[in-house]
């Protein structure tokens, strides 16, 4: 079958072995990147397309008339018309739970910087305040323990079941969201205005959905703690980024780590980078990005591919 990948460098840093990809698919062509004015040119005749985060809108498939599969190289799909490429026949297959590790470590990478403060004390040193003390240690900014914290999770997946399981090494207490959009009561689960007043920490791992969009608006910041932590390693949208730098700099809130905003990249700036917002930490949307996670990425693509040729596709998407 012929094949092409549109974007390998939103995944590859020359670092991944793609010979399972490449013996599956043999006539598989590579592309670096493609821009919305290629994509309809190079998928014409591609039976399986491969995508990170080029989007495969109705146009273009309509254009595609022997494309047979879409293999998205992560697990969100928003990038492909789902129901476009159904109407077609084209079967679309997208990657889950690659990046759990990663993911994971991300989020106390976060969490115990903004708790230990990291970021103050080693400009501290490098201002040489360290060297001008009195004292043995400098100890100008507060420093918290994670121990007997109460963590609130929303998005109890595999992501916010591997944080709850970390969390509770650390000895915290664990508080899961109720479903955003549910109205019945679940189970175990707390209404999120209830739960916002009662955290230390707020941990984000669900979807952006038309009910998760905004999640975390004026008001609900306004419900978290001035000493609470929030956690952002799911999506910019679920969060109202100039009220969360506003939170910020009034002190409403104790800090904040991101890794997701909501337009990547931030080509037009963005509230959360503004030079003078206190306590936050923003990392480029790499929590995933273990070598180890992006070589199980690849090597889902291609167990994609092979199920597929076989007649028993797997990771079937929507």
């Amino acid at each position: 079958m012929l094949g092409v990948f549109l974007d390998r460098d939103s995944l590859d840093c020359g670092d991944l072995d793609f010979g399972d990809l490449d013996r599956i698919l043999p006539n598989l062509d590579y592309y670096s990147a493609t821009t919305p004015d290629r994509v309809a040119a190079r998928i014409a005749e591609a039976e399986v397309v491969i995508s990170n985060k080029v989007v495969l809108d109705a146009a273009a498939l309509q254009q595609a008339h022997r494309l047979q599969l879409i293999c998205v190289a992560a697990t969100g799909v928003n990038n492909v018309d789902l129901e476009a490429a159904a109407r077609a026949g084209i079967t679309v297959c997208n990657c889950r739970g690659y990046g759990t590790s990663a993911v994971v470590q991300h989020v106390f990478a976060l969490l115990l910087a903004l708790c230990a403060r990291l970021p103050d004390y080693r400009q501290a040193v490098r201002d040489g305040r360290w060297q001008q003390t009195n004292q043995f240690c400098l100890l100008d900014y507060p420093i918290r323990e994670l121990a007997d914290k109460t963590l609130g999770i929303v998005g109890y997946g595999e992501l916010g079941r591997g944080v709850a399981r970390v969390a509770e090494a650390f000895g915290m207490r664990i508080l899961l969201a109720q479903r955003p959009g549910t109205v019945e009561p679940e189970e175990g689960r707390v209404p999120l205005p209830i739960l916002l007043p009662q955290v230390d920490v707020l941990s984000l791992h669900c979807p952006l959905t038309p009910a998760t969009r905004g999640l975390l608006g004026p008001w609900e910041l306004a419900l978290m703690r001035r000493d609470a932590l929030l956690i952002n390693t799911a999506r910019g949208g679920l969060v109202d980024e100039a009220m969360l730098a506003d939170a910020l700099r009034k002190g409403a809130l104790g800090g904040a780590g991101v890794d997701v905003l909501s337009l990547e990249p931030p080509v037009a700036g963005n509230p959360l980078l503004a030079p003078d917002v206190p306590n936050l930490i923003v990392t480029p949307h790499c929590a995933w990005g273990s070598r180890e996670s992006r070589q199980r990425l690849v090597e889902q693509l291609a167990e994609n591919v092979q199920s597929f040729l076989v007649g028993a596709p797997v990771r079937v998407a929507g």
